[in-house]
């Protein structure tokens, strides 16, 4: 039975502010290339822009419902360690940016302000204002009568405006036009000089400041700060039986825009009589996070700046790979037919599932697709494709997530441009997310239907393909195939039951599943056998499951896991962990692949997934993980998950502490197991040449 011990559970919001502090660690890493390094500060506030919409929020209306309670509650407690651990993160990522300008400056690269320009540089940039920006900037005035809060937008920045005359003082505010104008112009190379001068739109607005206002207000001086708001990301959605879930879903999303803020971010140099202003007409509360900042906000920008500089202060290119299985057969259905076949994303090329839906959209034999769709492209040509299979005359049914979130609104545009386009468009089960990645084919072969299938870890998303680090199975087995077609029925009926005895699905058989495998391995300990347990996964909140992999643990499991972001697990304490080791990669590429090993008693069981451990995956999500029955995938997949395992250079070890500390390389290679799995997966590829 497993020992009661103090160090249980990890709060999962702390647990993904770990993650995200592991994001900003990339930052402030002098091996990273400086210009990859400023991408990462985009990446660490677009994270913590997400973190304050969804988890902060969460906790923030749990206040709320609690303020007729006592005074102090675990609730309250939580935000208040999320707001002290915000504001030390804060205060890293200010020295880490200062660091980051010092790198761009070695290599003659600087960013600078309005103060900072030649005469030559400030004639060329009013010139640019008049030309190219000042058609976007569109100053809101605040009044005493102005009702501000439904006025900025979630997410912008602002520059506020204070134009002072005597004792009368005022404010205007003006969002920066990051969606209709670039944020980072690079000035004209000055003669004979190295030096690259990149300024910020924010900037040209201050130094332009005087063309803006001056012909309609009186002012003897003026200041200009930045700020931003971040808003609950959640929304209600009407009852009204009228409405199709469409039109519910775009009310609800303009809800969102009007939601209450939950932080407010100011220039630390904003006066008292600004930031007075603003908390009074934005409604900022004790229970929101106000948090001081620099004169740059909205850093996810940043993920998007410029390389004005040589090659090699980007990250090199790793060029993806061609899957000979596919290359070596003049139609993807004939090399499917041969044999199962896993790609492995960013190093392998998606172009291979999108030349699938392309070769299925006019191939005579197919004579239907079903698909989920999750995130796609902005540009995507699966559903170009999708619309010529229809064309085609063939049947085409694309089951589509409008409750994505932050996707919400593409994929209401998405589903209405299928529809149209004469796709048969469903919306799933009401009451579950439609997370799983898949996609079915039938042929007609010999007078007979076959199917193939996809079930992968990730969307079917040409961007995110060449970040995120993926799995795509593509395969022609039957019972496989089978299965596959049960899910989509499922989804379109779910009132039907359904049984399955090869694929793992949720909300139907993921936690039995998951339960009755680590069972297994405990009774293997149990009668002295080698047991373990491989896990890779985004997030591990589930803490039934936890509890499952402690008394494994105990009974003498080995328990290796590669997690990402969330771990409320605590891994490495006597009697309740201390057989269970945990580590998480961040590098160059999103780590997106979920996979786990169960070893079996020496014949392992490898499972693919688009699930996470997390509860909202197993019991509250439509997902499909997946048995792989090829010996040779199979062995490849253990392969890369130890050569993750192995990375001591890229690795940081999760414990109770939530240091972040990289594994100690001691005497051992120095592995950075992104790079190796790409050499691996080359290296298999070409001897299939």
């Amino acid at each position: 039975m497993t020992k009661i011990v103090e160090h249980k559970y990890v709060e999962k919001e702390l647990s993904w502010l770990s993650f995200n502090e592991r994001v900003l660690q990339e930052a402030a890493d002098k091996s990273v290339p400086i210009v990859e390094r400023v991408r990462f500060l985009g990446i660490f506030s677009n994270n913590l822009d997400e973190f304050f919409r969804v988890r902060v929020a969460n906790v923030k209306r749990k206040v709320l419902i609690e303020k007729s309670l006592e005074d102090e509650t675990p609730t309250k407690n939580l935000l208040r360690a999320i707001q002290k651990k915000v504001l030390k993160l804060q205060e890293d990522f200010d020295v880490i940016y200062l660091d980051v300008l010092k790198g761009l400056a070695e290599h003659h690269i600087f960013l600078i302000n309005e103060d900072q320009l030649s005469e030559e540089q400030g004639h060329w940039l009013r010139e640019y204002f008049d030309t190219k920006l000042k058609r976007y900037v569109e100053p809101i005035i605040i009044n005493k009568e102005t009702d501000l809060a439904p006025l900025l937008k979630d997410g912008l920045t602002y520059l506020i405006c204070e134009m002072i005359n005597g004792d009368v003082i005022q404010y205007a505010a003006i969002a920066i036009p990051t969606n209709d104008s670039p944020r980072f112009i690079e000035l004209p190379r000055e003669k004979g000089k190295r030096r690259k001068n990149i300024i910020m739109s924010d900037n040209v607005i201050r130094y332009c400041f005087d063309d803006i206002f001056s012909p309609y207000f009186d002012y003897k001086q003026h200041h200009v700060y930045s700020m931003k708001m971040t808003c609950d990301a959640d929304f209600d959605l009407t009852d009204d039986i009228d409405q199709s879930l469409l039109e519910r879903m775009s009310v609800g999303l303009k809800q969102r825009l009007n939601s209450q803020p939950v932080r407010f971010v100011y220039e630390r140099d904003m006066s008292s009589t600004a930031i007075g202003m603003l908390k009074s007409k934005l409604g900022i509360s004790r229970h929101d996070s106000v948090i001081p900042g620099g004169r740059y906000h909205n850093f996810r920008d940043f993920i998007s700046f410029p390389n004005v500089g040589r090659k090699y202060l980007e990250n090199p290119k790793m060029p993806a790979i061609t899957s000979q299985d596919f290359a070596n057969y003049p139609s993807v259905f004939q090399a499917i037919k041969k044999k199962d076949i896993l790609l492995s994303y960013p190093y392998h090329k998606f172009s291979h599932f999108t030349e699938m839906l392309r070769e299925a959209a006019f191939d005579p034999a197919v004579f239907e697709i079903k698909i989920s769709v999750y995130r796609v492209a902005s540009n995507s040509r699966i559903i170009k494709s999708l619309i010529n299979a229809v064309r085609n005359g063939k049947k085409v049914l694309v089951v589509v997530e409008l409750h994505a979130r932050f996707d919400e609104q593409a994929n209401i545009a998405w589903a209405k441009v299928l529809t149209e386009g004469g796709v048969k468009v469903e919306f799933g089960v009401p009451s579950l997310k439609c997370h799983s990645k898949l996609c079915l084919i039938g042929r007609h072969e010999k007078d007979k239907a076959v199917y193939y299938a996809h079930i992968g870890t990730g969307n079917f998303h040409e961007k995110t393909a060449k970040i995120y680090t993926d799995f795509s199975l593509f395969t022609r087995n039957e019972d496989i195939t089978k299965e596959v077609i049960d899910v989509f029925d499922f989804i379109v009926h779910s009132y039907k039951s359904k049984e399955f005895k090869h694929l793992i699905v949720s909300p139907i058989s993921t936690r039995d599943w998951i339960n009755r495998s680590i069972e297994n391995e405990i009774k293997m300990a149990k009668k002295g056998h080698k047991a373990e347990i491989l896990l890779k996964v985004n997030n591990l909140d589930d803490k039934s499951i936890i509890s499952k992999l402690y008394e494994a643990s105990c009974a003498g499991v080995k328990i290796r896991m590669i997690i990402r972001g969330m771990c409320v697990l605590v891994p490495g304490v006597e009697g309740q962990s201390e057989n269970i080791e945990i580590i998480s990669i961040v590098d160059r590429f999103l780590e997106h692949t979920r996979m786990s090993v169960f070893h079996n008693g020496g014949k392992p069981k490898v499972f693919i997934s688009s699930a996470d451990w997390m509860t909202r995956n197993i019991d509250r999500r439509i997902e499909v993980g997946c048995p792989i029955y090829d010996e040779d995938i199979k062995q490849r997949l253990i392969h890369i998950f130890n050569v993750q395992w192995s990375d001591r250079t890229k690795a940081r070890m999760l414990d109770k502490k939530q240091i972040n500390e990289y594994r100690p390389r001691g005497n051992k290679r120095k592995i950075r197991s992104q790079v190796a799995i790409y050499d691996y997966l080359k290296a298999i590829e070409s001897k299939k040449i």
